[in-house]
């Protein structure tokens, strides 16, 4: 799961990032192809995952894993064709974290992050729009050249440059949004987004908005107070989240929302050799599941061995919960369940 993180200059981008990536001691890749542009890998904490380790003793336990994408500065114009190629930096990710300012700046400016965010939006509107302009006159010069058509892909593309049109985000038409077709488009206004107000450190509140965008979730990250608290020894940290009343990290409420927003559910499978979470969306079959896990378990697949976390950890492990007849057989249009443990039948 690849998170861009994106917002207007000063807002706090490289603070929030600072934030997440601090949070476990992880380290940015500062290397891209663009040396402006940061990279890092965060571990998805889940207690799930440490039982079943506790369990099975694994020569090596891997948790789930989210990147976090910061591109170098958006600034200029929407027509300066600069603008596009940074915008175009996040398109490969699942999900963008709109950071928004909401923090006195150092001159003085009061923060208005709803005006922020409708200027975000309308520079994503305008990207999109000139991605499907382009494809449709594209097919459009086929179609004259006697090209065979793509009758389909046409029509969704003027259903979306008609919304784009309308100043409205591809996200508003979630069939659209999700369509197979549109997918290598990657439309920046039909990715699903998650608003971060940056927040002073004293500050918990959500600010006052008179129009509140549909389909965006919108939370409260004091940026710079997490960032402190994620470059301090816990000793140190825990004097912080007290005084602040911090009762959970930053990283840990933007992945859960994340996951939510991405309908994410993670299931395990497990072993002496590996315990590990396996995140997929959610209504995954189960041999699509097995996909995930290896391309010659889903190509060999038989059944699928599943018992729910719970029952797992009631009866304190996989064969003792068979046992018990908790372990269940389930064919490949079983749907994965979030807490499921499986284990995959397959001829090699």
């Amino acid at each position: 799961m690849k998170l861009g993180i994106v917002g207007l200059p000063q807002c706090g981008k490289k603070t929030i990032f600072n934030a997440l990536t601090g949070a476990r001691g992880s380290k940015s890749d500062d290397s891209p192809a663009r040396k402006d542009t940061k990279m890092a890998t965060v571990m998805v904490f889940d207690e799930r995952v440490e039982f079943l380790s506790n369990i099975y003793h694994p020569k090596k336990t891997t948790f789930a894993r989210v990147e976090y994408l910061l591109p170098s500065e958006i600034h200029g114009t929407p027509a300066d064709k600069s603008r596009a190629g940074l915008w175009n930096q996040v398109r490969p990710c699942d999900a963008l974290l709109l950071v928004l300012r909401n923090f006195s700046s150092p001159g003085g400016a009061q923060p208005n992050p709803e005006k922020d965010y409708w200027d975000l939006e309308e520079e994503m509107i305008l990207a999109d729009l000139v991605v499907a302009e382009n494809r449709i006159e594209r097919l459009e010069r086929d179609r004259k050249r006697g090209k065979k058509e793509q009758t389909e892909e046409y029509d969704l593309l003027i259903s979306c440059k008609k919304i784009l049109e309308e100043g409205e985000p591809i996200r508003s038409d979630e069939k659209l949004a999700s369509h197979p077709l549109l997918k290598g488009f990657t439309f920046l206004s039909g990715k699903p987004a998650l608003v971060i107000l940056n927040n002073e450190d004293e500050d918990e509140a959500l600010p006052a908005w008179h129009r509140r965008p549909d389909g965006v979730d919108l939370m409260v990250v004091r940026g710079r107070l997490e960032q402190d608290i994620a470059s301090l020894s816990p000793d140190e940290a825990e004097e912080f989240i007290e005084a602040y009343h911090v009762t959970e990290s930053a990283l840990d409420r933007i992945i859960r929302r994340s996951y939510a927003l991405l309908n994410r559910i993670s299931f395990f499978t497990v072993g002496p050799d590996e315990v590990r979470a396996w995140p997929i969306p959610a209504g995954t079959s189960a041999l699509d599941a097995a996909g995930s896990v290896h391309s010659d378990i889903q190509k060999g697949f038989i059944r699928a061995e599943v018992v729910s976390f719970e029952d797992l950890k009631k009866y304190g492990g996989f064969q003792e919960a068979k046992k018990a007849g908790q372990v269940r057989l389930e064919g490949k249009e079983y749907i994965i369940q979030d807490g499921d443990i499986a284990h995959f039948r397959f001829n090699a």
